[in-house]
């Protein structure tokens, strides 16, 4: 009899310690999801900044091109709620040897899996100057 106490005491202790770790493995798997749900989006805005600052540089090419160009990117990696500026005016008139800026944001709470329960709605931004040529 004594042996079986024993066990039945083993079980409460361990349905217990289950009871204090859920909740905290939870927190950890879906700020994990969460987390890397943002790094996605912030490198995606890179990559799209980058690829719309290489296409306004080229000589002969537009503003219009260049949004083409990181929407379609945006698009197949379906970021929602995108914008794509360039702060300093049209690329097709800037002259060889001038910056030509990129800004691509996308809010954080329409882009999260989880709806941004752990992380707060902001706004990411990537920029991208580079040199007409």
């Amino acid at each position: 009899m004594p042996r079986k106490r024993k066990m039945n005491r083993r079980r409460g202790a361990a349905a217990v310690e289950f009871a204090v770790c859920l909740p905290v493995l939870t927190l950890m798997v879906f700020g994990s999801i969460e987390a890397s749900t943002m790094i996605f989006l912030k490198q995606t805005l890179n990559v799209a900044a980058y690829e719309a600052g290489r296409e306004a540089i080229r000589s002969g090419s537009s503003n219009a091109n260049a949004t083409v160009r990181a929407s379609g990117i945006l698009q197949n990696r379906e970021v929602q709620d995108f914008t794509i500026r360039f702060p300093n005016g049209e690329s097709f008139d800037a002259q060889r040897g001038q910056d030509i800026i990129v800004e691509v944001s996308a809010p954080s709470g329409p882009n999260s899996p989880l709806l941004g329960e752990f992380i707060s709605n902001r706004i990411l931004t990537s920029t991208v100057v580079m040199v007409k040529q």
